[in-house]
């Protein structure tokens, strides 16, 4: 197929421009993936080499829909483009030039998450190791800097990457470096600013003249290090950037959404053009969604999204329940009706929560039905005690001198993560130059004392007859082992585990260590399948589906804000999370459903952050202030029961 085939408008300047750098601004199920990918096409056909293509995706299954996607065009060598994910591209820079291994550092990724603005996980005894209260602040203020070491120490859009220039950010990174050189770790951040600071000191560097075309996708999901990783590789290429100010959602890694806004202050001049149409969503989903995000703009501001007047009306249900578990039994059973007669498959249907208790509750509900679901909330996987101590028993299992799962166990239980102890520990073995592991089993059989280190000691005990009842497990007798059917903190291990071909494939522990490591560490878009998908809206990023269902619209949940912060970041955090509700409504092809419930539990409202009134066992809960900034055109909120009983009418 020729690569204008059908191509007329703002797509065609899109596919069709030389202009470089081209910017291009998308709204969400604008188009620009369909633009993008027929601008790689022409290029193709007019004789670029394909391996001189780089085209930055978010995630690998975009990669591989682009290069699937112009297989279908007949496009010749399309397989050939480089295509992946900016952190994927680095980590194959770094080994191929042998630039870790130069640096005496390893790519064993410490796996985390920030729960509260605190790291957690691996990274929790990190953060206690480090702890100097008086120097680096507390454990969130901790956590803030290992997010801009990450961010080579751009904390904003305007500032340069690079080395710290304040003392205590340089204090604090040779403490954080000297901590993963003794653990044989790296965090997963470090691989931008470590290819970006490879490519500044190596001028002959063959990357830097790789490419004749540089493309990349959800430019405001970049931080400022990436932005000028993606500048350097551009500088003798033509440069195409996608994006939309409106999606960013990540501010958690200093993604900003001046990043694609400021682009063309950058790189001028610049060649711009603005997809606002949507294709994907019904007209009246579109209103809604625009009428939404406007109120992250000044009052006079243009329509950030329009319909596409040959799309159907759509529809839209606004509904409410009278507690977590009534909305979860009256979901279920409105999808058991689009299923049964309305003619929707399993697949058609897309279910977005802020939490994961609340997707259970629904993922519940619909296999008493014989519904069948799956859950993807990656994120969460290692939140429980349980999964983090099973996910460290097989780290170990895969390899006993594993210094960051074993740091983790030794720590696991206490307070303060045994960091005293370890502290004594750590220090014997870098005046040694001893081994970990062996340090350890020398200590527990006897043969070396370090004082003060009982209970490191008893946890090192522990790990072996652990390792004993695990070392030769495989398949589905080392899944049962360590994530239990009947142990409902293992289920999102487990399920992941098992989607990957875990016990089909009968893996050993250091093959289902790597596989359950990418699932967290490079999360993908969950693919339509025969189930239910359920998952977080931050998930949802980049899927679309014909039904879309966003459960626990309630105040706390959507939005989630800190309201000790400062006013200022309280601001900042609701424009984000406006935005992430704004990703959410707009995935749906035909039909948007928005749910709340009006009663819950207090501990469970305590542990999933809603907010709530009133004292005792059951509390009231308000429906999301977003709801109220859908607009005129949005429906009238139903009662859920109400709904039920007329047949979801």
């Amino acid at each position: 197929m020729p690569w204008d085939d059908g191509l007329a408008g703002i797509s065609r300047n899109i596919a069709a421009t030389e202009d470089t750098p081209l910017r291009v601004m998308a709204g969400p199920g604008t188009g620009k993936t369909f633009a993008m990918k027929r601008r790689v096409a022409r290029l193709l056909e007019e004789g670029q080499n394909a391996r001189r293509v780089l085209a930055v995706t978010f995630t690998r299954t975009a990669a591989a829909d682009l290069v699937r996607e112009l297989r279908g065009l007949d496009v010749p060598g399309c397989e050939n483009i480089r295509a992946g994910t900016l952190h994927a591209f680095c980590f194959s820079v770094l080994a191929q030039r042998e630039v870790l291994e130069n640096l005496g550092r390893y790519p064993r990724p410490v796996v985390m998450f920030a729960k509260s603005g605190v790291l957690q996980f691996e990274g929790a005894p990190l953060l206690e190791d480090l702890d100097n209260p008086d120097d680096f602040g507390t454990k969130r203020d901790r956590t803030k800097r290992i997010r801009a070491f990450e961010a080579a120490w751009a904390r904003l859009q305007q500032e340069e990457p690079g080395w710290p220039a304040d003392p205590v950010d340089r204090a604090f990174q040779d403490a954080l470096l000297g901590w993963l050189r003794f653990h044989s770790a790296m965090l997963i951040g470090e691989l931008i600013p470590e290819t970006l600071r490879y490519l500044r000191n190596n001028p002959a560097a063959p990357e830097l003249t790789a490419f004749d075309n540089v493309i990349v996708d959800e430019y405001q999901d970049l931080n400022r290090a990436e932005q000028e990783l993606l500048d350097t590789l551009a500088a003798n290429s033509a440069f195409a950037v996608v994006g939309d100010e409106d999606q960013s959602i990540y501010s958690f890694r200093h993604a900003h959404p001046e990043g694609i806004i400021e682009f063309a202050d950058v790189h001028n001049p610049t060649h711009d053009e603005e997809l606002v149409e949507c294709r994907r969503c019904p007209r009246l989903v579109v209103r809604l969604a625009d009428h939404l995000i406007r109120a992250n703009h000044a009052a006079n501001a243009s329509a950030r999204l329009r319909p596409l007047p040959t799309n159907p009306e759509g529809e839209v249900r606004i509904v409410q329940w009278p507690s977590v578990d009534s909305e979860a039994a009256g979901l279920a059973a409105y999808i058991a009706q689009l299923i049964e007669r309305r003619g929707n498959s399993l697949g058609d249907i897309l279910i977005l929560t802020p939490r994961r208790l609340i997707g259970y509750g629904i993922r519940d509900a619909l296999i008493a039905r014989d519904i069948a679901t799956h859950s993807f909330y990656h994120e969460e996987a290692l939140e429980s005690d349980f999964a983090q101590r099973a996910f460290s028993l097989l780290g170990l299992a895969a390899a006993n001198n594993d210094r960051v799962a074993l740091r983790f166990w030794l720590g696991l239980g206490s307070p303060s993560w045994n960091a005293g102890e370890y502290r004594r520990l750590r220090a014997y073995c870098e005046a040694e130059g001893e081994d970990l592991y062996d340090a350890l089993n020398a200590m527990e059989e006897g043969r070396l004392r370090i004082g003060g280190t009982t209970r490191i000691v008893r946890r090192f005990t522990e790990l072996k007859d652990e390792l004993n009842a695990v070392q030769n497990l495989t398949g589905i007798a080392l899944l049962d082992y360590l994530f239990p059917d009947d142990e409902q903190d293992a289920q999102l291990m487990r399920d992941a585990a098992i989607l990957a071909g875990a016990v089909d494939r009968n893996m050993n522990a250091a093959q289902l260590r790597d596989v359950l490591t990418t699932y967290i560490t490079q999360p993908e878009m969950p693919e339509a399948g025969q189930y239910v998908r359920i998952m977080s809206l931050h998930k949802s990023k980049g899927l679309t589906s014909k039904v879309v269902i966003i459960a626990g619209c309630n105040e706390g949940l959507i939005p989630t804000i800190d309201y000790e912060l400062p006013l200022e970041e309280q601001e900042r955090t609701l424009k984000e999370q406006r935005r992430l509700f704004y990703v959410a409504i707009t995935r749906p092809k035909e039909v948007l459903c928005i749910s709340s419930f009006t009663s819950i539990e207090s501990r469970i409202a305590f542990q999933i952050g809603a907010r709530f009134r009133g004292r005792g066992r059951l509390v009231q809960t308000l429906a999301s202030r977003f709801i109220d900034e859908l607009g005129p055109d949005a429906p009238a909120p139903l009662s859920g029961g109400v709904w039920q009983q007329n047949g979801f009418r």
